[in-house]
């Protein structure tokens, strides 16, 4: 489903944006300093799926990697996420465990 999906940064309105068909699912955040803080996760229900979540999230936070900043999830459905995934754990910053 998001193969051929473009993630999209908008810094304007600070969240990551995946447009699927005439949907659009959403991650808030808030850039500070060297740290990104996921505030909010909004998939609409035409597209709700653990997969479609799982997926978008590992676009999101490659996308991180790749500028080489660390995250704070402060959202529950997100935190959830890294504690399952390892190899995001080394995204966050020194001293913050979930």
């Amino acid at each position: 489903m998001t193969e051929t999906a473009e993630l999209i940064d908008n810094d304007f309105l600070r969240q990551f944006e995946l447009k699927v068909d005439n949907d659009m699912a959403v991650i808030e955040y808030s850039l500070q300093e060297r740290k990104i803080f996921l505030t909010k996760m909004v998939i609409p229900d035409t597209i709700q799926s653990e997969d479609f979540e799982k997926e978008f999230l590992a676009m999101v936070f490659d996308n991180i990697k790749e500028r080489n900043i660390s995250v704070v999830p402060t959202s529950p459905q997100i935190a959830k996420f890294v504690r399952s995934n390892r190899k995001y754990k080394r995204m966050l910053p020194v001293g913050i465990r979930i």
